[in-house]
């Protein structure tokens, strides 16, 4: 070859492969990775950047239920401590998903040949449900959830001392502008990974949630969930009021209590003290509206628990008459007693009384932002499991299919399709990708008896041994505790140690 020609070649640059784990189908260049950070040209070579996650001692299993010979005894335990459990996390993706899923592993589980079957999912329709243990207002029913300007979601129905998002899902993904499709993608993603998101409700707050961490709401870390509501707080702690206090007032946006209107008072025979609150009365000592919802005194927009109050009645009310006035987490308390005008003014509790107001502080648990994944489980990625996809919807629905998704249990919805619902602090960290289409990338396994598998039209000859799967380049976790300690994450990022 001449000087001529071989400096020609050596200019040649490396021939790019082109990736096919999702539709935008990247040309990727030797050393790089795609656009979504996931695959990367090896030498020529398509490759997975992060490795097969599998979960050691303490995989989930399940007891499979039949009538016939082959019934199983189960004893209940849902643990089994020797198996190794091959998880979807970094298994990669079946694009286009006419292809056998990624990895079909099989091993013996007390005497039964199961099999799992994992793929990475490329979630279109998918979003997030965030539970946030507050009783302060972060904004309106069906309000919009903003992160960057963009709409990402909307707020949801209150529940039980928490406040409600839903975020994401095919509308915002896809429905809307490409700006909007990527934000959401993102937001989504850190929020799985249990990444901080910071973001504004309209005509709300600007609060910033992390899967196991308090909220922040305006800038403050929220630090506990409301014992109860207003009500229920009275008939919890109301005999431990009795001998110290004539009224007592549990300030509440939702339902505001007055302990001797209550019935409990009214049990505990206190004499009614005349103390009237502002708000519309529902059933005895129990008040709705008693002020704007807001970051103040029990969810109000308060700051100075006397502006519900009405001048007492002057027929029941007394000088000295002893008033605690409270709110639902036990965070913020005042005491008063009336003077001669029936005027409450400022007075020294007492050590008694003291105990019992923060005894309602005890009886929170500490405020946490939980987030869960909810996708479904759509007809192509059936395909890499089974040649004929509503056989495997079919046997989901049957309990004779498993499914899991980075080996944490899934909850699968009623009706039609395969809906998964998973709590991302059960999965191993950093499950979660996405692709530029924009989607999410999330794990999926479906775990069954080899029998079943070959019933419902698997791919057998893709079955591979277990044991030939788990080698030294896979990432081993622990898996997840039945129940976290909600203050460990906090304290091992204060210490310095996620």
């Amino acid at each position: 070859m001449s000087e001529v020609a071989q400096t020609k070649a050596e200019r040649v640059k490396p021939e790019k492969i082109r990736c096919d784990a999702c539709p935008v189908l990247c040309f990727i260049a030797e050393g790089k990775s795609g656009a979504c950070d996931r695959y990367a040209n090896h030498s020529g070579d398509l490759v997975r950047v992060d490795p097969l996650t599998v979960i050691e001692r303490g995989a989930p299993a399940v007891a499979f239920l039949d009538q016939g010979d082959n019934a199983q005894e189960w004893d209940g335990d849902l643990i089994q401590g020797s198996r190794t459990f091959v998880t979807a996390v970094g298994a990669g993706t079946t694009y286009p998903d006419y292809k056998p899923a990624p990895f079909i592993v099989s091993q013996e589980v007390d005497g039964v040949d199961m099999v799992t079957v994992v793929t990475e999912g490329i979630y279109s329709y998918c979003g997030v449900k965030v539970k946030i243990d507050t009783d302060r207002f972060i904004g309106h029913e069906r309000a919009v959830v903003r992160v960057k300007g963009e709409a990402i979601g909307h707020v949801m129905t209150s529940e039980y001392g928490s406040k409600m998002l839903s975020l994401g899902g095919v509308e915002h993904l896809t429905g809307g502008s490409k700006s909007e499709g990527r934000v959401t993608c993102d937001a989504l993603m850190n929020l799985c990974n249990r990444e901080a998101v910071t973001m504004q409700i309209d005509e709300g707050v600007e609060i910033t949630v992390q899967a196991g961490m308090a909220p922040i709401i305006n800038g403050a870390p929220e630090k506990l969930m409301r014992v109860g509501c207003g009500s229920a707080t009275i008939g919890m702690f109301a005999r431990q009021w009795q001998p110290y206090v004539d009224e007592v007032i549990v300030v509440d946006d939702h339902i505001t209590g007055v302990l001797s209107e209550h019935e409990a008072g009214k049990q505990l025979d206190m004499r009614p003290s005349g103390i009237k609150i502002k708000g519309r009365r529902s059933t005895p000592g129990r008040y709705f509206q008693v002020a704007e919802p807001g970051t103040g005194w029990g969810g109000t927009d308060i700051e100075d628990p006397l502006t519900i109050l009405k001048p007492a009645d002057p027929k029941k009310a007394w000088a000295g008459l002893r008033l605690l006035m409270v709110s639902t987490t036990g965070e913020q308390w005042a005491y008063y007693e009336l003077d001669e005008d029936l005027i409450p003014q400022p007075a020294q509790i007492s050590e008694k009384l003291r105990v019992s107001a923060d005894r309602i502080a005890e009886n929170c648990e500490p405020s946490m932002c939980s987030v869960l994944f909810m996708g479904g489980a759509g007809g192509s990625l059936r395909a890499g499991v089974t040649e004929n996809p509503v056989a495997l919807t079919r046997s989901v629905k049957d309990a004779l299919t498993y499914v899991s998704c980075g080996g944490a249990e899934a909850y699968v919805w009623p009706g039609g399709g395969i809906t998964v619902m998973v709590d991302v602090m059960d999965m191993p960290s950093n499950s979660f990708g996405y692709v530029p289409t924009p989607a999410l990338v999330a794990p999926i396994e479906f775990t069954l008896r080899r029998e079943d598998y070959g019933a419902l039209g698997g791919h057998m000859d893709h079955i591979r041994d277990a044991a030939g799967v788990v080698n030294d380049a896979v990432r081993r976790v622990l898996p997840a505790p039945s129940q976290p300690d909600p203050h460990k994450a906090q304290r091992d990022k204060r210490e310095g140690r996620r």
